[in-house]
Formats: C-alpha cells, sequence, structure tokens
C-alpha cells in the first residue's frame, strides 16, 4: 500500500491491476511497463476504484449518482484491459512469400 493524498491509503496503479487479474499477474505487469496505453488504464482504475472506495463520504445527494459513475467507470476499464490483455496473447506469424516456378 502506499500513502496517498490526506493521509488515505491506496492501492498502486499496477497492484490495482493485478488485483483484478490475479491468473494474469506477469503479463499485467508486462503490459504495464510496456505499453503506455495500458499503463495509463492501469492508473485510470486506481482512480477510479478509489474514487468508489470513498463514495460514502459524499453527500447523500450525490452518493448514488457518483456510485453508479465511478462502478461504470470501473466496469468500463475492465473490460478494456480484458480486451488488452487478450489481444496481448496473439502472436502474429508471418508467412513466407509463395515462390512460384521460374519463367523460361
Amino acid at each position: 500500500m502506499v500513502s496517498g493524498d490526506r493521509g488515505s491509503t491506496y492501492l498502486s496503479a499496477l497492484e490495482a491491476a493485478e488485483a483484478h487479474f490475479p491468473d494474469q499477474a506477469r503479463l499485467v505487469q508486462r503490459l504495464f511497463y510496456v505499453n503506455d496505453a495500458f499503463h495509463s488504464m492501469c492508473e485510470d482504475l486506481a482512480a477510479a476504484a478509489q474514487a468508489l472506495a470513498h463514495v460514502e463520504q459524499l453527500p447523500d445527494t450525490l452518493r448514488e449518482a457518483r456510485r453508479l459513475e465511478y462502478a461504470g467507470l470501473v466496469d468500463a476499464l475492465l473490460k478494456e484491459m480484458r480486451e488488452a490483455i487478450s489481444q496481448s496473447k496473439i502472436v502474429m506469424l508471418r508467412r513466407s512469400p509463395v515462390i512460384g516456378p521460374k519463367s523460361p
């Protein structure tokens, strides 16, 4: 755990992603360090999860709307991250060019 602003504690961006994809932790780590877009998704996930965790501190008039908003953000980010993880597992194989018969 890392200490953040106002003394609150939150998971780092990488830890947040690993917590949601524990079976793929090594792949998540690799993507976190080599893929800027994935890294940003991890940071956004950590921020949205932190906001969701603190939604109870909001006034009653805002609480439920923000809970839905933050939960929706978390769900959308997890879907996008799941897709990125899935795409990173695809290995592109190159085919050798087809060589036809030599012309006489």
